[in-house]
């Protein structure tokens, strides 16, 4: 069988939902394909809370908004301090009913545009034509890992996307590599489900615990809807300036809601060193050497490196790559988040080298939506 559309929407997180629901207000046809919110179902554990707070939404129209959510459920926002992943599931369900969104839970399999049209082939067999594509895939296609990674066994590491479940691993021994956010919180999450011991090697001093601010992307984001090629334009100095204010807020502070759960004895923090050494003795136990001189004998290791774009690791994008430019594993797009193939668009994680790192946040996702529909209003 064979759909056809003005847009397709590929994929059903933050950046999807959001764009979809925009480009229908507007009169856009559009056929989204994706599991809703499943990178964040699947890959996120449920005991998790996120480093952002109720203003955070995906409607571009303002009205269907977090705050109206909790608003109408009686929830008050101090309430949900620190936000709990399981409210904001529930805030993007509801979001998707009340702007209408069929979401089709079918995958990808090949993207291309052969004659002036895409042409995406799903899984099943069937094809979706369109006229233009809004391709937002999740970020677990670009999970980072060292290159050491490779000598461990098989079932015994795993980045933090891929492990949301911590009772297999009550009583064993985890070393965690990394120090961000997600390495600490998962060694909270690993100690209150009974792991023996965990140690966290990285090569930065321990961050500090607090709670902060991220008012200051507001004027960020309005400024990329409100001047074309705003972050693009910027002197070099000032996207470096807000690069850094990123980092201090997001990177050398974490929040301040981990510090009561990283009290137990079983966690133990050692900063400014790495993994030099790697082996699996004869009895099948994995032994690491850090810089320091410390051996461990470990059972499980969790990588928390974070992600790098790559975006040739998006299978369904094979079929086009060669027809889009790319540096350093990122697309590079114009003032509409539009590739270099014409009718391309590629929001959240992907634009953050041209559009600035708040578009690998939630808070991202309604801009993204106002330049991708903005742009394909001003092409009909």
């Amino acid at each position: 069988m064979t759909t056809t559309t003005s847009l397709l929407v590929i994929g059903a997180g933050p950046y999807a939902l959001s764009t979809a629901a925009l480009a229908r207000q507007h009169g856009i046809e559009t056929v989204v394909l994706g599991k809703p919110m499943g990178f964040w179902r699947e890959h996120m554990p449920a005991g998790m809370f996120l480093r952002s707070g109720p203003d955070w939404h995906l409607d571009a129209a303002g009205v269907h908004t977090l705050e109206a959510f909790l608003e109408e459920r009686a929830i008050a926002p101090t309430d949900v301090d620190p936000l709990p992943i399981g409210v904001f599931l529930d805030y993007v369900e509801w979001f998707q009913q009340a702007k209408g969104i069929e979401v089709h839970e079918d995958l990808v399999a090949h993207l291309d545009k052969p004659d002036g049209r895409f042409v995406a082939v799903l899984d099943g067999g069937d094809r979706v034509v369109a006229d233009a594509v809004a391709a937002a895939p999740g970020i677990r296609h670009f999970a980072s890992l060292p290159d050491w990674a490779v000598s461990v066994p098989p079932g015994r590491a795993t980045h933090t996307c891929d492990l949301v479940r911590f009772e297999d691993l009550a009583g064993a021994r985890v070393l965690i590599v990394g120090g961000r956010q997600s390495a600490y919180e998962w060694a909270a999450l690993l100690a209150e489900h009974g792991a023996e011991r965990i140690d966290l090697a990285h090569r930065h001093d321990v961050p500090r615990f607090d709670r902060v601010s991220w008012r200051f992307v507001d004027p960020l984001v309005e400024a990329t809807m409100r001047v074309r090629g705003w972050w693009r334009d910027l002197p070099a100095s000032e996207r470096d300036a807000i690069a850094r204010r990123f980092w201090e807020v997001g990177r050398l502070t974490l929040e301040w809601w981990l510090t009561p759960r990283l009290t137990s004895r079983s966690i133990r923090r050692w900063p400014g060193t790495e993994v030099v050494q790697f082996e699996e003795t004869a009895g099948g136990e994995l032994t690491v050497g850090l810089s320091n001189g410390e051996r461990l004998t470990v059972d499980q290791v969790v990588f928390a490196c974070g992600y790098r774009a790559d975006v040739a690791r998006v299978p369904y994008l094979e079929g086009i790559l060669d027809q889009v430019r790319v540096a350093d594993g990122f697309p590079v797009l114009d003032e509409a988040i539009g590739a270099s193939l014409s009718g391309l668009y590629l929001p959240g994680f992907t634009a953050t080298q041209d559009f600035g790192p708040f578009f690998g946040f939630v808070k991202g996702a309604p801009a993204a939506a106002t330049l991708i529909v903005r742009d394909l209003l001003a092409r009909a």
